[in-house]
């Protein structure tokens, strides 16, 4: 339907450029009959300039329409849909996309609908009915939307009793951004973002949700689709542990400028036996963790030194 009305306005643009042309002529003509040749060049130089910028102004809001509208609504399973035939309200009934993705229209029988949008399923309507209406015009109308679920799946998901972050269908009542999905979804310290990632008809895209939600870059935000998954792997690769001669031997998550001094102090600090020069960091080597990296660490001499 929204298809429609871009289309509409498109041909209604073109018709006023063709407008803006004619009046351009008319206006150019108008022009050389001036006496005053010097003058009437410039007039006519500024004239083109201005209905230049018209002429490309209008051509460009046609073309963002129609861009737009390649983005359209796709028909899914549980969609309520209103379908009327022009001039024949006896064809013309509501419908509900059944499991299988059919719909039952009179005079045709069943039809798939799921998989079509709007515009496409009135053509394909326009042509079952071709039989019993000559030059059909169908209209589809999505009056109801069931089929605008997204799945959210993975170790860095958990249900809690606070309404935290959970796996699960989500359903989403209109167009959404990644961004703004991830914000409903609450708490995400339990996933890791940068192996985050969504897959949209059996393909894995290319997005980087870390820098989209960690560092705000919004030039990555998309659009989430009908059907979307949602794979959020645990966050357990990412931590890091402080033991030894601390005051609160714990595990902290990696993040991206974390010093030593901070992962000492986030454990409560050195206690009074600590050997504060002789700090060892021990890192992985290798994807298999069986080679460790040792880097010795003299905290206390950075500590002197500010």
């Amino acid at each position: 339907m929204e298809k429609n009305i871009f289309g509409l306005l498109s041909f209604m643009l073109h018709r006023q450029l063709k407008r803006l042309i004619l009046i351009c002529h008319a206006g150019l003509s108008s022009i050389f009959l001036q006496k005053d040749s010097r003058q009437a060049g410039m007039t006519a130089c500024i004239f083109i300039f201005a209905m230049t910028i018209l002429i490309v102004g209008f051509l460009l809001i046609s073309h963002s329409m129609a861009f737009a509208a390649t983005d359209d609504y796709v028909v899914g399973d549980g969609d309520t849909l209103q379908i009327s035939v022009w001039g024949s309200p006896e064809l013309s009934t509501g419908a509900i996309v059944r499991p299988d993705g059919k719909i039952t229209l009179p005079a045709v029988g069943d039809v798939v609908a799921s998989g079509f949008t709007p515009e496409d399923l009135s053509k394909k309507l326009a042509e079952k009915l071709e039989s019993v209406v000559k030059k059909a015009i169908v209209t589809v109308t999505v009056t109801g939307i069931t089929n605008n679920k997204v799945y959210v799946f993975g170790g860095g998901v958990e249900q809690t009793a606070q309404g935290a972050t959970y796996s699960g269908v989500y359903f989403l009542s209109g167009r959404t951004t990644l961004l703004k999905f991830l914000c409903r979804l609450g708490n995400l310290r339990n996933a890791d973002l940068k192996r985050t990632y969504i897959v949209r008809n059996e393909k894995r895209l290319d997005v980087d949700i870390y820098s989209l939600f960690v560092k705000g870059d919004l030039s990555k935000d998309i659009f989430l689709k009908a059907e979307d998954i949602i794979y959020m792997p645990d966050n357990e690769l990412n931590k890091m542990y402080v033991m030894g001669a601390v005051n609160q031997p714990r595990y902290l998550f990696y993040r991206e400028g974390i010093r030593i001094l901070d992962a000492i102090l986030e454990a409560g600090g050195f206690t009074k036996f600590a050997k504060e020069n002789d700090v060892l960091v021990l890192r992985n080597a290798s994807k298999d963790a069986k080679q460790m990296q040792e880097i010795s660490v003299k905290v206390k001499d950075f500590m002197k030194d500010g």
